[in-house]
């Protein structure tokens, strides 16, 4: 494909898992911590589908060319101009945050891809993708995308207080994470307040834009609820670990999910990898930053990331540590005892 550079690496038995993220502006450092996060635990290969501005493309190539062998053989990547299908390029680029429409035209651009996790550029896996992966196989026979609520709580939620348009639900889904069967969603007839018949996700997509777009406030994430107000039998609800993001600690704790089983998936939207606000997102960002690949992840990840929570327990978040160290703990944990087991194995014959 024209403008698309292709990276690949030991093919594997199973087929990889789709991962698409878009980045444009000062997004770079973001998307590769991101990426370095769902390398260092997942077991699966994995496909990257990274959409950028071409300014980007080059810096994406550098960066992940210096990334050790025993890594980038987990995985592929191909690079993508920002592209929009129909309507004006120019009013998708604007929406809301630089190019965040992009991903709405995902199922339209990756014809050739049967399932997709996007993500946003500021989340971080703390477990491996495979366990999101077989969410997939959870869907009924009408479900087609998968996302968590926008919140817990309607009575602070912000669809629920301050939405001028139709939304999922009672609070709404949050778009940062959202599991995709792009084979349905292209087959779909979607029903919509336009025309008293279905349109197809590409014959949507604009005139809904064009509908609603004095109404909304955060771009291509109020449409995907527009759709799904209007579709909710095609929407899988996944619980709020695998999307979680400050308001879950910020106003005390009001994710049962991360609770008990500790978060999956973090998102620090609002910026707050880069401020003071949410030492706890920070500090966890920093440590898989820092990171050096071919390191002991006990000693150089987990060790760090205990020592700088112990600054963070002053904050609403930072009370909760073990939501943030349970899953990648367990993760670790895994890690190691595959490694032994194949070394063992490889060493030994009984």
């Amino acid at each position: 494909k024209p403008g698309e550079h292709k990276h690949s690496k030991e093919p594997s038995s199973l087929p990889c898992m789709h991962l698409a993220v878009v980045a444009c502006g000062d997004r770079l450092e973001e998307t590769l911590i991101m990426l370095k996060s769902a390398v260092l635990f997942s077991n699966r290969r994995l496909c990257f589908h990274i959409f950028a501005e071409d300014s980007l493309k080059p810096e994406f190539e550098k960066k992940l060319k210096e990334w050790p062998s025993s890594y980038t053989k987990k995985f592929e990547y191909n690079i993508y101009p920002i592209t929009f299908s129909v309507g004006n390029a120019q009013e998708w680029k604007k929406l809301f945050k630089p190019c965040a429409a992009q991903r709405l035209f995902l199922p339209v651009i990756l014809k050739d891809v049967d399932s997709l996790l996007y993500v946003d550029t500021d989340v971080l896996f703390l477990r491996p993708i495979d366990d999101i992966w077989h969410i997939l196989k959870e869907f009924n026979s009408t479900q087609l995308a998968a996302m968590a609520p926008e919140h817990e709580i309607p009575k602070i939620g912000w669809y629920s207080r301050f939405a001028r348009h139709p939304y999922y639900g009672t609070t709404g889904v949050n778009s940062g994470v959202m599991l995709m069967n792009l084979t349905r969603i292209r087959n779909t007839q979607f029903k919509n307040s336009m025309i008293p018949g279905g349109l197809t996700w590409e014959e949507m997509l604009y005139p809904l834009y064009q509908k609603y777009k004095n109404y909304i406030t955060w771009g291509d994430q109020d449409l995907l609820n527009i759709i799904f107000y209007f579709n909710p039998e095609c929407l899988y609800v996944f619980p709020c670990q695998w999307n979680y993001r400050p308001d879950h600690c910020m106003y005390g704790s009001n994710c049962k999910g991360a609770e008990e089983e500790g978060v999956s998936i973090l998102h620090g939207n609002r910026g707050v990898y880069h401020d003071d606000k949410q030492p706890t997102f920070k500090a966890l960002y920093e440590v898989i930053r820092d990171f050096p690949f071919e390191d002991n992840l006990f000693q150089s990840l987990y060790y760090p990331l205990q020592s700088k929570f112990l600054d963070t327990v002053h904050t609403l978040c930072g009370r909760i540590p073990q939501v943030f160290l349970k899953q990648i703990e367990k993760t670790m944990k895994k890690v190691y005892e595959n490694r032994v087991i194949v070394y063992l194995g490889a060493n030994h014959r009984y």
